[in-house]
């Protein structure tokens, strides 16, 4: 590839620095140019960042072309208009004054809390009367959740759980897999006590009446019997899982035993 080099000093960089323009002549590239710019120590700079890495504060390259080398002030300006151009899309329109704290939506096993961080807690915020107020919840939104699936590892769809029949759901189209994520979502973020829809018009008329913070089934209530029975179910299941870690201990004792003999 022939390539043509031009060398000149450079006015807008301190003395002794010089600007190189490499000009190809020949090949698919024919035409373009690389500029290259040589400190007095004679170590070549590539591109702009490079350059103000080494100057440091002592230039300011704010303004600088690398190309053309040479101080342009409205590029500066078009920059700074830019990146507030982007700074307000970013932020797009008015803030999020509201201060309470998310709430997931989905059920859970266990409790998650949300943290809140605040870059300034020394700051105090002014209360908005209209959020001060309960803000209105949709109705039926368990039903988002119909039709999920979860599945082990190898992508097969785990049973769902057996509800008692004493729970009877409420609503248009319920099912039981929509009471099972309603009970499960209550449990979840509500700490008041689960008793159902204790409205007789909840059935009848349930988008008049219902009762957005219980989930959506009929009355119930947990009597002692029913404690003593499910006691007795996770006193009969750990029981059994003892047995099977205890089998699973002397089964490798045995085999190790096996293995030393031989």
């Amino acid at each position: 590839m022939i390539m043509e080099k031009k060398r000149m000093d450079c006015p807008a960089l301190p003395p002794g620095w010089k600007k190189e323009e490499v000009i190809r002549k020949s090949g698919l590239s024919a035409g373009k140019s690389d500029v290259y710019y040589y400190s007095p120590s004679g170590k070549k700079f590539r591109s702009k960042p490079q350059l103000s890495r080494y100057l440091g504060n002592s230039v300011d390259l704010g303004c600088f072309d690398f190309r053309t080398g040479k101080m342009m002030p409205g590029k500066l300006q078009k920059n700074r208009q830019r990146l507030r151009h982007d700074h307000l899309t970013i932020k797009g329109g008015k803030p999020d004054l509201n201060t309470a704290l998310p709430i997931r939506q989905t059920a859970s096993i266990f409790k998650q809390p949300v943290t809140k961080v605040v870059n300034h807690p020394g700051n105090k915020v002014k209360t908005d009367p209209q959020r001060a107020t309960e803000q209105p919840r949709q109705l039926f939104w368990e039903k988002r959740l119909t039709g999920l699936r979860s599945s082990d590892v190898t992508e097969e769809v785990l049973r769902t759980m057996e509800l008692p029949k004493g729970l009877q759901s409420v609503g248009p189209d319920s099912s039981d897999e929509c009471l099972l994520s309603a009970i499960a979502s209550a449990l979840h973020m509500s700490s008041a006590p689960i008793t159902g829809q204790t409205s007789v018009g909840a059935e009848k008329h349930p988008a008049v009446w219902l009762n957005t913070s219980q989930p959506l089934c009929k009355a119930f209530t947990v009597t002692d019997e029913h404690i003593r029975e499910q006691e007795l179910k996770v006193y009969q299941a750990r029981r059994t899982l003892e047995q099977a870690l205890m089998a699973d201990g002397l089964a490798r004792v045995a085999e190790n035993t096996r293995d030393l003999l031989e």
